[in-house]
C-alpha cells in the first residue's frame, strides 16, 4: 500500500492552509525504507559501542547478552522511524511541486 501524508500547503490567497494528500511512489517508499534501514544499522553499531564502554568504564562484566540488551534500549531511544523518513520525503516532494 502506497504511503500518504496529508500536508498544509501554503497559499497566497488565504492565510489557512489548505490541506493536500501527498503519495510516495512505490520506487520513494523503498528509497526511503532503505535510507531509514542504512541509518538504523549504523545507529545500532553506534549503540553497540557505547554499550561495551558504559560496561567497561562501569566496570560490569561483559556478557554479550548484557551489552546487546544496553544497545537495544539505547537504539529504541535514538533509532528514526521509517515513518519519518516518509513523510520527509513527501513534504519534499510538495515543495518540489510547489516551487515548479
Amino acid at each position: 500500500m502506497a504511503f500518504v501524508k496529508s500536508l498544509p500547503k501554503r497559499s497566497e490567497k488565504s492565510v489557512y492552509p489548505k490541506w493536500v494528500d501527498v503519495a510516495l511512489t512505490e520506487r520513494e517508499e523503498v528509497e526511503e525504507e532503505m535510507k531509514a534501514r542504512e541509518e538504523n544499522m549504523r545507529i545500532m553499531r553506534e549503540c553497540i559501542d557505547d554499550a561495551r564502554k558504559i560496561i567497561t568504564e562501569k566496570e560490569l562484566k561483559p556478557y554479550q547478552t548484557n551489552i546487546i540488551e544496553l544497545a537495544v534500549a539505547l537504539f529504541d531511544k535514538r533509532a528514526s522511524h521509517v515513518v519519518y523518513w516518509k513523510e520527509r520525503r513527501a513534504k519534499e516532494k510538495l515543495n518540489k511541486e510547489d516551487s515548479d
